[in-house]
């Protein structure tokens, strides 16, 4: 009886997993294809592109003069040949400016008009103010033939800044970035309607997985760059894997 009981519970198992649709794991270019080439710039975008990503994550900060630009960190000295506080600068001023020798810092519309819609653009908001300008710039885009809602994904760790966004633009898919307990962002995950949830990699396990899923997010793990790791995230069933190096994550269904 024991061995029947065995086989049953083989044949179940193997049923299951053929009724189980295979998934494929999107992949996302972080800040581009920053494992090759100077990161949030447009070469490292195009990078990403011919490496046949299905979607690019960027950065964007408001400068002075209003312009949204496409950058990381708040000060310039790591990156550039300047310093001081993006914020601070206007566009003429940050156009002039040299990222690890030779590349210059985008702006949002240069970043869009390069993707020109062929894959899914997630735009964090990493700098104060962006909600608004973002939106704002995001509807004459909207009007345009090659980009539609669905290819945009607003995401940040500033929760405020993703409220913000969410109270002037109902219809663009949100994910809620955290670097703590993915659990804990699953609330504000709710409040704003948000498609996903953005969590560390490192934070993830099977039991965490299962839970962000029961509330009914997608799981876009960041920054996945290891293949030991890919692999491991991959057989935990998660949507999509952030990294900098997009050539890594096999493409066929897992």
């Amino acid at each position: 009886m024991k061995i029947q009981n065995t086989v049953l519970t083989v044949l179940f198992s193997l049923l299951m997993a053929e009724c189980t649709p295979p998934k494929n794991t999107l992949v996302i270019g972080h800040r581009g294809a920053r494992g090759h080439l100077a990161e949030n710039t447009l070469p490292s975008i195009a990078k990403a592109l011919d490496l046949g990503v299905d979607g690019v994550e960027i950065d964007v900060f408001q400068c002075a003069s209003g312009e949204l630009v496409v950058f990381h960190d708040k000060t310039l000295d790591k990156l550039t040949n300047a310093t001081g506080y993006i914020e601070a600068l206007d566009l003429d001023s940050i156009q002039r400016i040299e990222v690890l020798n030779g590349f210059t810092i985008p702006t949002l519309n240069e970043v869009l008009d390069l993707i020109n819609g062929r894959v899914v653009l997630n735009i964090e908001l990493k700098g104060s103010n962006t909600a608004l300008k973002t939106h704002e710039l995001l509807q004459n885009y909207f009007e345009r033939e090659e980009w539609s809602q669905e290819k945009i994904l607003i995401s940040s760790f500033d929760w405020d800044e993703l409220k913000l966004f969410r109270s002037v633009n109902k219809e663009v898919p949100i994910a809620v970035l955290t670097e703590d307990d993915p659990l804990d962002a699953l609330a504000v995950g709710l409040e704003l309607k948000a498609v996903a949830i953005n969590p560390n990699f490192k934070s993830l396990n099977s039991d965490v997985v299962s839970k962000i899923h029961e509330k009914g997010f997608e799981i876009y793990t960041w920054t996945v760059n290891e293949v030991d790791d890919i692999n491991l995230i991959r057989s935990l069933g998660v949507e999509a894997i952030i990294t900098d190096f997009p050539e890594r994550v096999p493409k066929e269904k897992f």
